[in-house]
């Protein structure tokens, strides 16, 4: 974060000073939410969650050198007060990112792949300069601001997630760091029952290429109807990526090695290079276009984002993971959350990578799927009893829907019954693949499998 008084700190937020804060007392270190990661010269945000109310860890925060705390009540010691911790957040950042003259901005949306995509477009930025960017799926209204707090007078590119959980949530997030790149990638059925329909989900996700100012270049997944459509939309100049022909950045030439990571010739408007990713799953190529069109933008040569493509590793959890037991059982861990549409995926990149060998899958029923919610788990149910698993076991007292286009599928009410079932059934040279929605927590399946080692 770039250095700013507590007097400054209250002017932006609209805060008071208390506990005999020094106006002039300067939060030189990171802004932070969990007090355990308070360092000297930090601010801690105390946020009153469901759980916990961060009030009632400012001492221990403040013990551990905190410059002060930013709090909606009086605490014990410095603290700027404010009427809402969350919007004050945003101020702040906002602030921040407004005296980063040099810093570009680039978000990135859609109903699958955004973290993938934000990891290889972190790492292709980073090729350039100085690079902040989440680690995992830091994208809502808290992890938003806190990411570009991370950023100072060094920062080149802010590569930032935006999720949108309902209408209007990528504007908000949109307007507290002003993208100047907006990467759509598509428009899937994650949170249906939400929204309430794929048109009402394109609507919100069109929030991020309409934020775009005139300057600005909207890049858009050409392979997506209801993505390509929101160039009407935006003011900026737009980029296609997609497998289309037309695309302006393409792959061609694509094939699957035995672990299913793909190869292609990756084509822009600057010429064409080789890439083999070591990323799992064709749905891959997809993610690596649309960031090397963003980084396209940013100057890169074909040659260094064909390079840069082709060393990139998993960056955040759980996502396509996969690891060989020392018995020659490979774990597929893809269990950071799941919808219709990255159901589909996983399963194709499980049919690559097992080839003849012996298949297994656990799942989970998806969630916020609203009225269509039994259908689109029975379809779950249905595609993978036709993926030709040796077994397939589904989690959870809530399993019957998936069961129900899968009327061979093995329930386990909870996830030590699966590894039950599992443990007894593996044998070496066997893959499994592990998927479902985050509430699930189908990670602690590939932890037991892996003996702890799921990262």
């Amino acid at each position: 974060m770039i250095p700013l008084p507590l007097g400054r700190v209250a002017e932006i937020t609209s805060g008071a000073l208390t506990g005999q804060a020094d106006p002039g007392a300067v939060v030189r270190g990171p802004v932070v939410i969990d007090s355990r990661a308070a360092e000297p010269g930090s601010l801690f945000v105390a946020i009153r969650g469901e759980r916990a109310d961060g009030h009632d860890f400012a001492a221990q925060a403040l013990a551990s050198g905190a410059a002060a705390v930013l709090a909606s009540r009086p605490v014990d010691g410095p603290a700027v007060v404010v009427d809402d911790v969350v919007t004050a957040l945003a101020k702040l950042a906002n602030a921040v990112v407004t005296d980063l003259p040099k810093a570009t901005v680039v978000g990135v949306t859609g109903s699958a792949g955004k973290t993938s995509t934000k990891d290889l477009l972190a790492r292709l930025a980073a090729r350039i300069g100085p690079t902040v960017a989440p680690v995992g799926s830091y994208n809502n209204e808290i992890g938003h601001p806190l990411t570009v707090l991370k950023a100072d007078e060094d920062t080149r590119f802010l590569v930032l997630e935006l999720s949108a959980r309902n209408a209007g949530h990528i504007a908000y997030l949109a307007e507290i760091a002003p993208p100047s790149i907006g990467v759509v990638l598509n428009v899937g059925t994650a949170h249906l029952g939400v929204f309430g329909g794929k048109e009402a989900i394109a609507r919100a996700k069109g929030e991020l290429p309409e934020a775009l100012p005139s300057s600005g270049v909207a890049v858009l997944n050409l392979d997506d109807p209801l993505v390509a459509a929101m160039s009407s939309r935006t003011r900026a100049r737009v980029l296609y990526f997609g497998r289309t022909r037309s695309a302006d950045v393409r792959a061609s030439h694509e094939t699957l090695d035995d672990r299913g990571r793909a190869r292609f010739t990756l084509h822009t408007p600057a010429g064409e290079a080789d890439v083999a990713l070591r990323l799992h799953g064709a749905h891959a190529v997809e993610n690596a276009l649309a960031a090397a069109a963003a980084a396209h933008e940013l100057g890169l040569s074909p040659a260094a984002i064909a390079e840069e493509l082709s060393l990139a590793e998993p960056r955040s959890r759980w996502r396509m993971e996969v690891t060989d037991r020392a018995d020659g059982v490979t774990v597929i861990n893809d269990a950071y959350n799941a919808n219709p549409d990255s159901m589909r995926a996983a399963f194709a990149a499980l049919h690559a990578l097992a080839g003849h060998r012996r298949k297994y899958a656990v799942v989970a029923s998806l969630r916020e799927l609203g009225d269509d919610a039994a259908e689109l788990n029975a379809g779950v149910g249905r595609l993978a009893a036709g993926a030709g698993l040796a077994a397939l076991v589904v989690v959870g007292e809530d399993a019957g829907q998936i069961i129900a286009g899968a009327p061979d599928a093995i329930h386990a009410p909870d996830v030590e019954a699966a590894v039950a079932e599992l443990t007894g059934r593996l044998a070496p040279g066997d893959v499994v693949l592990i998927k479902g929605p985050r509430a699930a927590g189908l990670e602690k399946v590939a932890e037991a499998l892996l003996g702890g080692d799921a990262r």
